[in-house]
């Protein structure tokens, strides 16, 4: 399995990535784990599916099917020629909606309304995913969640906390710490979860993707 992030030039990106793919390997000790990423840090995908035997199976580790996943990623394994397979991007997943409702507790959610910050995206598709999640959530928790963007769409994080008077608590829908969880964090809510790192649900999901695009099924 190759796992794919965004890339950063935050070093918490790449720990958060390292972190999550260990725990990914300690549910599943008997799987081959590598870690890439499209863009910025090192290794890229294209050179780790040029290291790793056919046929691999790519996870992006991405919230949802934006421009990454609709057109990078496949041209990186076109690029390669060894016919690995594309999964599907995380999100929406049920398993996404309990990682985030822990992630609230943890950080003191006591059933206030909800903001789900995603990071955003100028194309439609990673939004109604982002909106979807939020659905999701909404449906686990019991409370009004609506949907924001840290960047490229609205409502913004702090535009959608103002529109609680300050009363909502904000959902990280990151995988990581860096430029976009601070800016959630900047919105000012009273709560705002942490990151969904390396939560256990999440390490669940990337298996499930893995297994279900897996080539031996």
């Amino acid at each position: 399995m190759v796992g794919v992030a965004h890339g950063t030039r935050d070093p918490r990106g790449a720990e958060a990535t390292r972190a999550l793919l260990a725990r990914v390997h300690a549910l599943a000790p008997e799987l081959s784990v590598h870690e890439s990423y499209v863009e910025i840090t090192e290794p890229s995908l294209r050179t780790v599916l040029a290291a790793v035997p056919a046929p691999a199976v790519v996870v992006p580790l991405l919230l949802g099917a934006g421009y990454h996943v609709q057109v990078d990623l496949p041209a990186a394994i076109t690029a390669s020629g060894g016919g690995a397979r594309l999964a599907p991007a995380l999100g929406p997943h049920p398993l996404l909606a309990l990682a985030l409702h822990e992630r609230l507790l943890e950080a003191g959610w006591n059933g206030e309304p909800v903001v789900l910050a995603a990071a955003g995206s100028s194309h439609r598709r990673p939004r109604r995913d982002a909106q979807r999640t939020a659905a999701l959530l909404e449906r686990r928790l019991g409370v009004s969640v609506r949907a924001a963007y840290a960047s490229a769409a609205r409502p913004t994080v702090a535009e959608a906390v103002a529109a609680w008077q300050g009363r909502a608590a904000v959902a990280s829908y990151l995988l990581a710490p860096g430029f976009f969880h601070d800016r959630v964090v900047a919105a000012g809510a009273r709560v705002t979860s942490a990151p969904l790192g390396d939560h256990d649900a999440l390490a669940q999901l990337i298996l499930l993707r893995y297994t279900t695009t897996s080539p031996a099924r």
